[in-house]
């Protein structure tokens, strides 16, 4: 074990008790010297500025050392310390003030040329019970320890008064601007000398700095309160929208579920009178069928039977079609039918039937026997649907009806389960 040599003292380091600080090219050691007295110092190869408090490596030594609880010493060797960073500073002040252990006396030694102002501007905010001291070299720090310990450490000495004076209006000097730069703390109050005294000027200067800089903060203080209403004016903007759009929501989901509740039933009542048409035009059929045997076995004029049977056989084809046209409204042509009726409201019921026959390719003759009336009379009612649909002149209703119909199917296709899938 290393013994120091100005206090006899053993020194405790161990491998761990260090931080690498890659970026800057430095690394952080602790030891411990006796007891009680921790020391600080850094491995360089050139001039480095501490960029962060090594709060952890701190923490190690005095848990690992059983000081965690107890005042100690610090002594740091500032050799190629030429400055710190800003976060440093902050931690700083934080190490002091709201961390422990206590500290019964810092010291500061090789302090590089240029950095002690900055040395002494910390030392100006150490609390009155933490004496701080900056000496020339190890030995002088270690002898400091050793005073303080026999309660011999000696009084700052001065050649007169004024020094004396000088001396305490440089500590308040750099204290105010360690609690501004440093701190933060805008609102504490400058002792200002008198307007005879030489040094009036320079605290003058920093207490008008002090006041600008809270100026500032005031007003960033209200820039920040109007952008906190405005986003809070802005969300509660955002909400009512978003409220009155669920509700809007909510009416189309309801009307929605209506015209569903509707239709349903609508198609229900279809198909029970499919049914009953169907069942009668069974009926009708076998009627036919069995007059039709009956003529056949008739004693009559041959051209009379040929007449009347041909005559039966158009009606139970006639019958057949109705059923076949009666019976095949499948889903797909409910959709149609739907959408059709969407867009064209003006179109009636025998209008939207007509068009779903014309889709499904009937013929005139079919569609016209199956509503009843004459091929002229769907003519007439063809060009009457062809003005309620706005076509061209030279647009017909079958490749209208057409070209809705694909264009529907691909809408269905894209928005089905199957058509994610092929996407």
């Amino acid at each position: 074990m290393a013994i120091c040599t100005v206090s006899n003292l053993p020194i405790t380091e161990r491998p761990h008790w260090k931080t690498v600080h890659s970026d800057e090219k430095y690394t952080t050691h602790l030891k411990k010297i006796g007891e009680d007295i921790l020391l600080t110092y850094y491995e360089a190869d050139r001039d480095i500025t501490i960029e962060y408090m090594d709060k952890e490596l701190y923490q190690t030594v005095l848990d690992e050392s059983g000081l965690t609880k107890k005042p100690v010493y610090l002594l740091r060797d500032l050799t190629h310390v030429t400055d710190i960073s800003y976060a440093y500073k902050v931690n700083l002040t934080q190490l002091i003030y709201h961390w422990r252990p206590y500290f019964k006396l810092i010291v500061f030694y090789n302090i590089p040329e240029g950095f002690s102002t900055t040395v002494e501007t910390f030392a100006s905010i150490v609390p009155q019970n933490t004496p701080v001291l900056l000496v020339d070299s190890y030995t002088d720090a270690v002898l400091a320890v050793l005073d303080m310990k026999a309660d011999n450490l000696p009084a700052e000495e001065y050649d007169d008064e004024e020094v004396e004076l000088y001396s305490q209006r440089k500590k308040d000097f750099l204290a105010a601007t360690a609690r501004i730069g440093w701190m933060n703390m805008l609102s504490q109050a400058i002792n200002i000398p008198s307007d005879d005294d030489y040094l009036h000027p320079f605290f003058k200067a920093l207490d008008s700095l002090q006041k600008d800089l809270q100026e500032r903060e005031r007003i960033r203080s209200q820039e920040r309160a109007e952008i906190e209403r405005n986003c809070e004016k802005k969300i509660s903007e955002q909400i009512i929208l978003l409220n009155a759009q669920l509700e809007l929501n909510n009416k189309l989901a309801a009307q929605f579920d209506r015209e569903r509740s509707a239709l349903k039933s609508r198609i229900a009542a279809q198909d029970m009178e499919l049914t009953r048409v169907s069942t009668a035009i069974a009926e009708k059929a076998s009627v036919l069928q069995s007059l039709r045997g009956k003529i056949a076995h008739i004693d009559m004029e041959p051209a009379l039977r040929n007449e009347m049977t041909s005559a039966c056989d158009r009606l139970i084809e006639t019958e057949m079609i109705e059923k076949k046209i009666n019976t095949e409204l499948t889903a797909n042509d409910s959709n149609f039918l739907s959408k059709l009726q969407h867009k064209h409201p003006n179109l009636n019921q025998r209008d939207l039937r007509i068009c779903l026959l014309i889709k499904l390719n009937y013929d005139t003759r079919e569609i016209a026997r199956s509503i009843g009336i004459s091929t002229r009379g769907l003519e007439s009612i063809r060009y009457r649907m062809h003005k309620k649909m706005e076509l061209s002149k030279h647009q017909s209703i079958k490749n209208y009806l057409t070209q809705l119909a694909v264009a529907w199917q691909g809408e269905t296709t894209e928005t089905s389960p199957q058509g994610k899938d092929k996407q």
